[in-house]
């Protein structure tokens, strides 16, 4: 009899567990959906960047994106100096995502398909409607999906350009010509977010 109510109860949590899980494809076209709405109201640019924000911080990895353009970089630093660039990057980050995102007046996403990678990586692709403006734009997105109750968006490839890996470059183009010193990326990124 313990045995047979532990085994309803185990179903039902495992039920519980799959009730929650979210598919790439639906999370990416609710968060453009979300992003989208935003841009269609009547705010002035400054309240939509701080909207924008807060969709960027509940959807976005931006921390498991910093230290992707960090490189190999970041084994080199100690925790405080870990924590420092994670700060700097996130204000980087996010003032840059959203002062871009805000130019836009209502885009239209739609989802056509997603392909799962691994266990932690679904591409689910979609397509930017062009206007009278500018031209249908294919976008991928790469989407992290360990925790399969809380996908995040780990980069964004636009006609095949990745941006995470553009990031990359442009942070490793600025150690390079400074000897590889990190307080002049800290300094860089501080600049931008202050700006």
């Amino acid at each position: 009899m313990i045995k047979k109510i532990f085994f309803i109860v185990l179903i039902y949590f495992l039920s519980l567990n799959n009730a929650f899980t979210i598919e790439p494809d639906i999370f990416v076209q609710s968060t453009v959906n979300r992003a989208s709405k935003i841009l269609g109201e009547n705010l002035s640019k400054e309240e939509k960047i701080e909207k924008l924000k807060i969709i960027a911080k509940e959807t976005v990895d931006i921390k498991g994106i910093g230290f992707y353009t960090l490189g190999s970089k970041r084994k080199e630093l100690n925790n405080d100096m870990k924590e420092k660039y994670s700060k700097l990057f996130e204000q980087y980050f996010l003032k840059s995502f959203s002062s871009r995102l805000a130019e836009y007046t209502n885009p239209e996403i739609d989802v056509i398909g997603k392909e799962a990678l691994n266990k932690n990586y679904t591409i689910v692709n979609s397509i930017l409607k062009g206007t009278s403006e500018r031209p249908e734009v294919k976008i991928d997105w790469r989407i992290y999906t360990k925790n399969q109750e809380n996908p995040l968006i780990r980069d964004l490839i636009i006609e095949g350009l990745s941006l995470a890996r553009t990031q990359k470059e442009e942070f490793k183009s600025i150690l390079d010509t400074n000897n590889g010193d990190i307080n002049v990326l800290f300094e860089t990124l501080k600049k931008f977010s202050n700006n």
